[in-house]
């Protein structure tokens, strides 16, 4: 079958002008129908963005809660060794006390000992 039509330049400039503007019109259609389904994944993807925000926000909250009860542990311990160094040095001096006051109650006994002992002598002399 023959094309019939008088295929001018004219006609061909209005058929493309014709082809151009049923595609954008498709386009713009498309672009329509489109808006609702657009709308709701940007909703989704903010839902999961704001989600995900919320669950790194928890983390970084029980990276904190750890990190100080770590910190109080740690302050913890070193208050109890510090507790327990200052008991050890208190239980030297007061060692150290002890000793130095039995040196002095021996060596005040020798003197008393001595000094009767010189006493008898000196009874025994006289």
């Amino acid at each position: 079958m023959k094309n019939t039509k008088n295929n001018e330049f004219s006609d061909r400039r209005a058929a493309s002008a014709d082809a151009r503007s049923a595609l954008l019109k498709a386009y713009s259609d498309a672009k329509a129908a489109a808006e609702p389904r657009k709308l709701a994944r940007q909703e989704e993807r903010a839902a999961v963005a704001s989600a995900r925000e919320e669950r790194r926000l928890e983390r970084e909250r029980l990276k904190l809660d750890e990190r100080a009860s770590a910190e109080a542990e740690v302050a913890e311990r070193q208050a109890a060794a510090e507790a327990e160094t200052r008991a050890e040095v208190k239980a030297r001096e007061e060692a150290e006390n002890a000793r130095t006051a039995r040196v002095i109650e021996d060596e005040a006994a020798r003197k008393a000992e001595r000094d009767r002992r010189y006493a008898n002598r000196k009874a025994r002399k006289a």
